[in-house]
Order: structure tokens, then sequence, then C-alpha cells
């Protein structure tokens, strides 16, 4: 009898399950230890995120170990679940531990507690409509609209998107101006009560947002060309606005060119007339006048024309005989908008970035070709100057432009351009700018931020928090808004920068100290910091630690690009649309066709959702 206890020990000891259970539980202490040595954290949470914050400590706990293999040995014996835990951790592994215990008679099956797994959920959708309100009864993920500028002079069309399927309007603030933030929100507020249909508001602060400075003026010279096929014929003439000078409104519609003319000498044309002048590469033209509106004219031209300030236009007639003569004096082109100097660089080039807010200019060179002066261009934020190291990388217009720094100076920094096309790349002004490798020491508010918060919390539901870095960050944000007595205002965190990912952890603790919060994964500045080739597995790991800490997301940059632009999508933007049914809201960026993207992203969205939720596979009956 004793000679047998030892081989009965040592069969149960070789037993999988035994194993697992042993590992498991092993887990769960540490997990357990996790959480009482994060108590000082969890003070400073809102109450309201109390158990979501414990239950992102322990899934940080859990993903700071590599468990791929104990994930496999769980999915051999049927087990498996740690793949779809995030915002149950602890129940989660409670219910396999007891699983085991069970099949190993260490507990009876009327012993097992049931899982309380559904609280996560159900926190989540809570914090999902308390920032974004409830869902439309047809969809469970919200839809968000950028507002472009002209909808604060287009009623019709924000009405049109709530109709379609907008939930929530987004007002980006390094855009326009309160007054015109001001009329969009009093379209939006009356389209509300005209269809009935509920819509939040998104303000999204500008943030230390790196951008390229002014480009200094080039000549004044306006172009225009007419439409040609493939053999150089004309299809359609370039359409002109003639205008007086001193008549600064807009063109009636769309124009190839607006063309000033000065004084009165408009008001002695007709609609007939030809307007003849030679051009300023010494080419004879003509515009033919074929319709006026007010006191302008719409004209049309065949031919590509360059026209600069002070060239004479001569007005021709057509009589009953139908030869052409002249008739009045001639008129003189009035004053035209410079336009930049054009900055190309090429790989190989330098680049002089100044802290002083000088006008950008191209490189000059001597008689002979001899570079004697580099291209320059300001950098909107100096005091990056403080921050940065030679042989760090610099990427500019979303990347277009790369290069590495060479020498850093206290007003000067010089880069070798190391990325370009082949033809070179125009620099522009007011691109941004991203310094991926540099450890920036940057306010997460400036002063024009601050000034815009005043209005914010005024109109907005919530507020986006842009280019965070670091907890200090998001602690700035929450003082300034319990100074102004918007701490339940909600916030959106955006997470588009390298120093934001890295520090997620710290920043999603940091943000759960407010009620009402959630975040962003702007995927565009986080690709161009990170590497395009990592964006997939960083936006990834964004979704997994927004649902430990259950708090809902916008996927956001480039959604239906092509369609809301051109009307065109393409096939890879309507997957990654689909991809979207893993947040809580999807946004769309503003386009001349974005009707059109709301109602096949609501189509999308709707189709999705009884397949995936989150990123569990519902498994819905397939049709074939």
């Amino acid at each position: 009898m004793n000679k047998q206890k030892p081989s009965l020990r040592k069969s149960e000891e070789l037993h999988p399950y035994v194993s697992l259970l042993n590992e498991l539980e092993g887990l769960r202490s540490e997990l357990l230890e996790l959480e009482y040595s994060s108590s000082t954290t969890l003070q400073h949470v809102n109450p309201s995120h109390l158990s979501s914050t414990i239950n992102l400590i322990h899934y940080l706990g859990l993903r700071r170990r590599d468990i791929r293999s104990l994930q496999e040995r769980l999915a051999a014996v049927g087990l498996s679940s740690l793949g779809r835990m995030e915002s149950h951790v602890f129940a989660n592994l409670n219910a396999i531990i007891d699983l085991l215990s069970c099949a190993l008679s260490k507990k009876s099956a009327d012993k097992i507690s049931p899982t309380a797994s559904g609280g996560g959920a159900a926190q989540l959708e809570s914090n999902t409509n308390q920032l974004f309100g409830k869902s439309p009864s047809h969809r469970r993920v919200r839809i968000m609209v950028t507002m472009p500028g002209e909808v604060a002079d287009d009623y019709l069309l924000i009405k049109d998107m709530l109709i379609h399927g907008m939930d929530c309007a987004r007002i980006n603030c390094a855009h326009d101006t309160p007054e015109i933030w001001n009329r969009m929100i009093e379209h939006i507020n009356l389209a509300r009560r005209e269809t009935g249909r509920p819509c939040r508001i998104l303000m999204d602060l500008g943030g230390p947002k790196l951008r390229t400075g002014e480009i200094a003026p080039g000549p004044s010279v306006l172009k225009w060309k007419p439409q040609r096929n493939l053999y150089g014929n004309v299809i359609a003439p370039a359409r002109i606005w003639l205008h007086s000078e001193s008549d600064t409104s807009p063109s009636p519609a769309p124009a190839d060119a607006c063309l000033p003319v000065q004084g009165d000498w408009l008001a002695k044309a007709t609609s007939r007339d030809i307007i003849e002048f030679i051009d300023a590469r010494g080419s004879s033209r003509i515009v033919q006048l074929v319709s006026q509106i007010g006191t302008g004219f719409w004209g049309e031209s065949n031919q590509t024309t360059y026209i600069t300030p002070g060239i004479e236009l001569n007005r021709l007639r057509v009589p009953m005989s139908g030869h052409p003569r002249r008739t009045g004096c001639a008129g003189i082109v009035g004053a035209l908008s410079p336009i930049p100097e054009l900055i190309r660089l090429h790989i190989g080039d330098s680049l002089n970035i100044t802290s002083e807010p000088l006008p950008g200019k191209p490189a000059q060179f001597d008689a002979r070709g001899r570079l004697l002066h580099a291209a320059s261009i300001a950098c909107s934020l100096p005091e990056v100057f403080l921050n940065v190291q030679p042989g760090e990388r610099i990427l500019i217009d979303n990347g277009r432009i790369g290069g590495v720094i060479r020498s850093v100076c206290r007003n000067r920094l010089v880069v070798e351009i190391t990325q370009a096309r082949e033809g070179g790349e125009k620099l522009l002004a007011n691109k941004g700018i991203n310094l991926p490798d540099s450890r920036l020491e940057l306010n997460g508010l400036t002063a024009q931020d601050i000034e815009h918060l005043e209005f914010v919390v005024k109109h907005a539901d919530m507020v986006g928090l842009s280019f965070a870095r670091r907890p200090a960050d998001i602690l700035l944000l929450q003082k300034h808004l319990k100074r102004l007595k918007a701490e339940k205002l909600g916030i959106v965190l955006k997470i588009e920068t390298r120093a934001a990912f890295e520090n997620l952890p710290e920043l999603l603790l940091t943000l759960l100290r407010s009620s009402n919060v959630g975040v962003m994964i702007a995927r565009g500045d986080l690709a161009v910091e990170c590497g395009y080739e990592r964006l997939a597995e960083l936006q990834e790991e964004i979704l997994w630690l927004a649902e430990a800490a259950r708090l809902p997301v916008i996927w956001a940059t480039q959604v239906l690009e092509g369609l809301s632009k051109s009307g065109k999508p393409s096939r890879a933007e309507i997957t990654d649309a689909a991809m979207g049914v893993r947040a809580e809201c999807v946004m769309l960026n503003k386009g001349s066709h974005i009707i059109e993207a709301i109602q096949s992203l609501d189509d999308i969205l709707h189709r999705m959702q009884s397949h995936q939720n989150k990123k569990i596979s519902l498994l819905r009956r397939l049709h074939w």
C-alpha cells in the first residue's frame, strides 16, 4: 500500500493539467502582488474606473512575460481563452483554474462560482455611451466625421451628414478660427433639432505640433492651362474669372484662374468680347468672354498662359460684319498674389532648419553651379533645438522628405536629405515635422491650446489632447479643466507619437484619473514616427491595452480616404474600414464625397458587427 502512494503522486505530477494548474496559480499570485504594489496609483484614479484600472494592471502584468507556450498548451486541452481576456483578466484566469481543479478532482463542480467576465464588457459599453452617447439602433460602432471649414457656411451638408449616419463631429482647432467653429456648432445644433439625431462634438486642440515655417514669396505669376487629351488636343478650355481689382469676393464658381483688372475697364465689356494680350513669355494670347455675372465676366482660354501684373489687355469687339476690331483703351492686369519660392530637395542635399522665423529659401548657386547657400526653412517650435542630437532622424510632410541631423547649434540644424523621390520633393510651408528619435521636452498644451480651451469647454462634449508624450501632458490638461470647472468634459487621448506609444501604460493610468475618457489611434503621425511596417502591430497593442482599461477607442486617419476625396475606394481601404469594427468609433476625414463615405462606412460596420465583436469572432452562420 505504502509503496503505491509515491507512484500515484508521480503519475499525478506527470498529468498535463497539473503543470498547467501550477503555472496558472503562480501567474495569479504574481498579478495579485502587482496589484498590491500599485496601491499608490490606485489611490489617484477616478472611483468609477477603479475596477478597470485594476484590470489594466493585471493585463500589464500578464503581458510583461511571453505566454505563447502556455497559450498553446491550454489550447491543446481545449481551455485556451487567454487571447480574449483583455477586459476581464482575473475572472478569466480564475475560471480556467477552477476548471482544471475540477478536472483534477481538487474542487467539486458545485463549488465553482460563476464567472464575472461580462462585467468588463459592460463597463466598456458604459464608458463608451458616456463619451459618445448611445449607439444607433442598427450599428454598435459610431461614425465620427472631421468638419471641413466650408460647413460653417453650408448647413445642408452637416444635415446630410447626420441623416446618413454621422454620430460625432470633430472640429480641428489647428485650423480655422473660433468664429468659424461657432458657426459650425450652430449648424450642428440646428441639424440635431431638425433631424432628431444625436451628435456629440469633439474639439481637437492643436497641441505642440512641429511644422515648417513660411516660404519667401517669389514672383507674382498667374498660370492657367486648358485640359488636353493624350494627343495634345484641347478637350475643355480653362475657365477664367475676370473681375475688378477692388472686388475681393471669391469667384461665383470654381475657376482655373481669377484675373483682377485695374479700374472700371471691365464695365465697358460685353459677354461676346475677346480679350487680346501678350503674356509674360511673349506669346500672343486671347480670352473669349462667354457670360457676365454682376460686374465680373467668365472667360475661356484654349492656350496655356502666364500672366504678371501690368500686362495690357485689349478688348476686341465682333461687329455684324464678323471682323473683330479693337475698341476703347487698354486695360491693365492688377496686383496678383506672389507664389512662394520653389524649394526642391534631392537625396544628398543639405537643408538648414532655423529657429528664427525667417522665410524659407531655395538653395543658391553661383554662375558655375557651385553651392553658395543651402536651402533653409524655419521650424514652428524652436525649443526643440535644445533636445535634438546629431545622427537623429527628421521626417517632413508625413515622411515624404526624410533626413538625418548632421549638426546642431543654437539657432540652426543642418540636415542631410536621405529620403526623396528620384525627381526630388517640394518642401512646402506649414507641413508637419517629426523627430522620432528625439526625446522632446515640450509642454503638452501650448499657449494657444490654453486659450482655445476656454471655447472648447463651453461648446464641446469632448476635448482631444494632441501629441501627448508623457503623463505630465495629461495632468496639465486635467489641471486646466479643473480650473475651468469642466472636469466632466470628455478627454480623448490621441496616440500619435512614438513617445506616446512607448509610455502608453503610464498615459492610460493617468488618463483614468478623469471620469469620462477615451483613446484615439491617430495612425498618420504614428506611422511616420514608428515606421509604416510597424503600424499594424502598434494599433493592435493600443486596442488591447485600451480594452484592458475598458476605454473606448477611435480608429482614425485615412479611413476610406480614396472614397471620401475622389469617390473611388481602393480594395485595401475597404478592408481597413472593416477592421474598424474592433473599435468603438471610426473617424472619417473631410472630402468632396464625404456623404458617400459615411454611407459606405455605415454599411460596412453594420455588416461586420455580426461577424466580429472587438477581437472575438462571433461565428455567425456562413452562407455560400
